[in-house]
This record gives structure tokens, C-alpha cells and sequence, in this order.
């Protein structure tokens, strides 16, 4: 019953935790470009990575006679003997990614080391054919065809081109932020996307992320014993409403670790509200012997000797960074009091007094009676007895004519059963909501055109989020033009949305998009919701009358007027008998 599973299938289970998808081949591959010396690095990819994934790079290539050996799993040029694994200072050592990728793909290597002809070998569902002579090249081309072709139920887990697409931008975004040296071009489907140049840090993260950067990045350098912590920092101009734009990297290798994350969160913490992101990228060097990488066949996880001491000291590091931004904070300092309380004093005047501050003061009072506290008991019933002559609302709707605004942030109207406050955040949200899921089915919301076109410059990633969500933009009353490599044109703007801030607005249904997605059903309903919550009024914007008016006949014209698209309530109401309860009447 009991049988050794074949070479094939061994390889075939292994790929499943080395090659995950497209962007995980680029990963491997980019990996042995780095660890073999290159300087310049090109990447090529069609519809995603599924049909073509090309990485060619001048590093110091392969033998002709090790060719073969290269796609045996366990086969690496990075250890030899067991204690190597504690000192690895390269980015690959297990000897399985060009197993596992030519056991679910087909494979052609060209390479060439100095002194030596070039060499061609082709590999397919795991076997490899001759190696034959090729044209002379610097360095080593591998090209990936049909990637799961001999495993179909792996290759319809995948997601669509453009979804696989943006998972290796990213995955190109952290070999360019650890490495900015090295020089990196990426092309899909015959379009250049990335192109960047041997630069420093502070330009690489501003040619990878976004031109917005400039001059929005803190520096962060940081030594502590055996520690070292250096990077780039954002300031608040930064900060995200998702998670995605956190990079650290352990002696050159990008990790995922939350307790570093919470690091900075923590040190950032009195300056951002719950839920925000700060963008970092942050380079750890430290002893190899301190941290063991030998955790996952993805690389990506580590263990720390002692975690919590880089805890710390990432945390010391970021807070001294950030030392200028608290600086322009306010600080709020309690007042300081005296054992003396000087409090304005009424005159309370005695027979025969005169109150120095008004020369007609009479008031027939006795001697012994404390006149600050009488109570104005008349007064009080001539009030409650104007209260109680009002005739009642014969309606229980809102009452437009008496409706104020609270705080910049509530709308108060009385009703014939009590009172309701509305939230005009919510209220206008979940308006801009209905019309945005109205305009997607056949119904297009108005526009203003801009007087002034805008101008607007994305990373490749999200430029690819923005062509698949532009139709729907469309609809929504944006008018978009691309202009130039991922740059476009903002001619016009939602006629319910202020003008000014569309770049911004944009950018950030851009971010909350995909995160919201896993909380709708569809499609259509996360992106309308992402718009209505960033082009609705907000708290502390000042609404007259007629806007107050508006807002609530458009709120109670909708088909859920009491919660917002995020479920938050709209409408509060109290009731005539809460607030008899209240004042203790009942």
C-alpha cells in the first residue's frame, strides 16, 4: 500500500509552495539575477505572466556543463556544508525554484560565463533535452511558456491578466526598493512599464511609488550596538487608508513580519487615527547569526534570536525620524493652579448697600436670603406653560422649516414623536451611493468640467486598477484621458463632488478599492461605496439652510435612509418619552 512517490510528482508537489503564481517565478528569478553578480535586470511578461515570463540579466551566468545540474531539485551554488545555512547573505539557497518552475512550465535557459561559448537548454514538464551551442550573450536569459499548462486545476486558481499583472509590479517594486543600484525594466504585452535607472534610495522610491513623493520622505538612520536601521520614512502627506505600501528588508531580503510592522505603527501611533498607514521602507542589517531565513521555501518569514530587542529598536529608530512632524503638533499642557481660585464674584448687596458696578440697583430682598440662588420659579412656569400651549405637528416627518446644524457635523429637526439628528456624513453618503449604483445600470450621474485640466501620474500597479475600474468612473460623471505612460487627464469631475481635491479623491478609491471589495457582493457596490464615502460632505464642512434642506429630502428619497453603505447608522431618533425620562418628568 505503501510506495515512494515519483520524481515528477515529488517536483509537482514541491512547485505548489515555491510557485504560487506568475509574480512567484519573477520572484525566483529576479533572486538568482541578484545573487549572481547582475547590475542590469529585465523582466518581459505576457497576459500576466500566464503565456510568457522573460528575465534576462548580465550576471555571471552558468556553464554549459552545470546547466543541467541547475534544474535538479537540491541543487545551489549558495551552501555547501550545514553551518552555511546560519551565514547566508544570499537572497537564494534551497536549491528548488528552477526545479519546481520547469516542473510546471517549459523552460529555455540561455548562459554564458566569461571566457566561454554560450549554451542553450530546454526544458519541459520537467525533462531536460541537450544542451546546444547559442549566440554569445552577458550573462544568463531564462523565458517560462505556458505556465501550469501539465497542472490545470493550479492555473484556473489564477486571477485575470491584469490582476496577475499588478502582482508582479509588486513584486519587481521590492527587488527595486532593496536593491536601488541595480537597474530594472519591466515590459508587458510590448508596453514599458517600469524603467529605472542606478540611482539612491530617496529617487528610487519616488520613480517606483509615485512623483508625489518628493520631498514628502524622512530619513531614517539609526545604529544601536549590532544594529543598523536605515530607509525612508512618509510623512502625513502619506499616510493610507489600506496596508500595501510597508516595506522592510532584512540584510537586503524583503520580509513580512507583523510584530516589525506594529513597530512603527506604535511609534507613529499619536499622530494617526485607527485604521491609517503610514508608507516605509526600512532596511535591517544585522548578524546573519542573529536571524534564521530558513523558515519557508518562499523566503519571505523569518525568526529572530530576539525579537522584541529589534522590536524596540526599529521603534527608537522611527520615533526619532519622526521628531520633526510631532514638533509642528501643539503640545496641550493642563493648567497650573495656585492653592488660590479667583472666581468673579457677584455683589450681593445688604440693606443699605449699593452694588458699585450698577448705580440703579433695587432689588426689595431680605438680609438672610442668598439672592444667587433664589429660583426664578415664575419664570419657569410661564415657560412650561408656553410648552404646553403649542399645538403638536400633525405630521411625524422632519420638520424642514426648524431644522438646525450642530457642531458642523448634525443635522436636529423635532418631530411630532420627539427628535432626530442625522449624521450628514452618513446621510450624503449613502445619496452619493444609490445615484452611483443608478448610474452603473443606465443612468449616468452629471459632470462639471474642469476649467483647468488636471494632470494626474499613478504607479504602474494602480494605473492598471484604473483602466479596469475607468468604465464605471465614466459613469459616475468622471471624464479621464490618458496621457502619456501612466498619466492621465481629469477634464471633468462629479457634479456632486467639490472641486480641488479630485486628485485625492481618486487616489484614495483607488486604495480603499480592493479592500473593500471582500465586503460587498459585487463589483460595482464596493467601488460606489468607495466614492460615496470620499466625495460625500464631511464632518466640520458648514451647511446653510437650503443645502441642510436638500440633503435631507434627497436622504428620504432613497431606499435605505437609515444606514450608510458601511452599515453605520444615519438617523438617530429620541423619543418624547426618552427625553421626559431625561429631565426625570416620568
Amino acid at each position: 500500500m505503501i510506495k515512494q512517490l515519483s520524481k515528477d510528482l515529488r517536483n509537482k508537489i514541491s512547485a505548489g509552495e515555491v510557485v504560487e503564481r506568475p509574480s512567484s517565478v519573477v520572484k525566483e528569478l529576479v533572486e538568482n539575477s541578484l545573487d549572481s553578480g547582475a547590475d542590469e535586470i529585465k523582466v518581459i511578461v505576457e497576459k500576466g505572466g500566464k503565456q510568457l515570463i522573460q528575465v534576462s540579466d548580465n550576471g555571471s551566468g552558468i556553464s554549459s556543463k552545470e546547466l543541467p545540474i541547475a534544474f535538479e531539485r537540491f541543487s545551489t551554488s549558495k551552501i555547501s556544508v550545514f553551518e552555511d545555512i546560519f551565514k547566508i547573505n544570499s537572497l537564494g539557497f534551497r536549491g528548488e525554484a528552477l526545479a519546481s518552475i520547469a516542473s510546471v512550465s517549459e523552460v529555455k535557459i540561455i548562459s554564458k560565463i566569461k571566457n566561454e561559448d554560450g549554451a542553450e537548454l530546454l526544458i519541459k514538464n520537467g525533462v531536460a533535452g541537450n544542451v546546444v551551442p547559442a549566440a554569445a550573450l552577458k550573462g544568463t536569459s531564462i523565458t517560462i511558456q505556458n505556465l501550469f499548462y501539465n497542472t490545470p486545476a493550479r492555473r484556473k486558481f489564477l486571477k485575470s491578466p491584469r490582476v496577475e499583472f499588478r502582482k508582479i509590479v509588486e513584486m519587481i517594486r521590492r527587488y527595486a526598493l532593496s536593491n536601488p543600484s541595480i537597474s530594472f525594466k519591466l515590459i508587458s504585452d510590448g508596453r514599458d512599464i517600469v524603467k529605472l535607472n542606478n540611482e539612491d534610495l530617496e529617487d528610487r522610491i519616488v520613480h517606483v511609488m509615485d512623483p508625489a513623493y518628493r520631498d514628502q520622505l524622512l530619513q531614517l538612520n539609526f545604529i544601536k550596538g549590532d544594529y543598523a536601521i536605515a530607509g525612508f520614512l512618509g510623512n502625513l502627506n502619506l499616510v493610507r487608508t489600506r496596508p500595501g505600501e510597508q516595506y522592510i528588508f532584512l540584510n537586503g531580503r524583503f520580509i513580512k513580519n507583523r510584530l516589525l510592522n506594529s513597530a512603527v505603527y506604535n511609534a507613529y501611533k499619536s499622530i494617526l487615527n485607527r485604521g491609517e498607514f503610514p508608507f516605509f521602507a526600512i532596511n535591517i542589517v544585522l548578524p546573519h547569526n542573529e536571524v534564521d531565513i530558513n523558515v519557508h521555501p518562499m523566503k519571505t518569514e523569518v525568526r529572530f534570536k530576539d525579537e522584541w530587542r529589534i522590536y524596540h529598536v526599529i521603534k527608537s529608530a522611527v520615533e526619532e525620524a519622526i521628531s520633526p512632524i510631532l514638533k509642528t503638533i501643539p503640545d496641550f499642557e493642563k493648567p497650573s493652579f495656585d492653592n488660590q481660585f479667583d472666581f468673579p464674584i457677584t455683589f450681593i448687596p445688604k440693606e443699605g448697600e449699593v452694588n458699585p458696578n450698577q448705580e440703579n440697583f433695587n432689588l426689595n430682598t431680605s438680609s438672610n436670603v442668598d439672592i444667587k440662588f433664589k429660583p426664578t420659579i415664575d419664570r419657569a412656569k410661564s415657560y412650561a406653560s408656553q410648552l404646553a400651549s403649542r399645538p403638536e405637528p400633525n405630521s411625524g416627518k422632519v420638520d424642514l422649516e426648524n431644522i438646525w446644524q450642530v457642531h458642523s457635523k448634525y443635522i436636529v429637526s423635532p418631530i411630532a414623536s420627539g427628535l432626530v439628528i442625522i449624521d450628514q456624513h452618513v446621510a450624503h453618503e449613502r445619496v452619493l451611493f444609490e445615484e452611483a449604483m443608478a448610474a452603473f445600470d443606465n443612468n449616468p450621474m452629471a459632470a462639471q468640467t474642469l476649467l483647468f485640466p488636471e494632470e494626474m501620474d499613478f504607479s504602474p500597479d494602480q494605473f492598471s486598477i484604473l483602466l479596469d475600474v475607468l468604465p464605471y468612473l465614466e459613469k459616475m460623471g468622471f471624464r479621464l484621458k490618458e496621457f502619456g505612460n501612466n498619466t492621465i487627464m481629469i477634464e471633468a469631475i462629479p457634479s456632486e463632488m467639490s472641486w480641488g481635491n479630485e486628485k485625492n479623491i481618486i487616489k484614495e478609491m483607488l486604495d480603499n478599492f480592493l479592500e473593500s471589495q471582500k465586503q460587498y457582493s459585487s463589483f460595482q457596490e464596493a467601488l460606489a461605496a468607495s466614492f460615496s464615502c470620499k466625495a460625500a460632505v464631511k464632518a466640520g464642512d458648514v451647511l446653510n439652510i437650503q443645502e441642510m434642506k436638500e440633503l435631507v429630502n434627497r436622504l428620504f428619497g432613497t431606499k435605505h435612509p437609515y444606514y450608510c453603505p458601511h452599515g453605520r447608522p444615519i438617523i438617530i431618533q429620541l423619543s418624547l418619552e426618552e427625553l421626559d425620562r431625561r429631565f426625570e418628568r416620568i
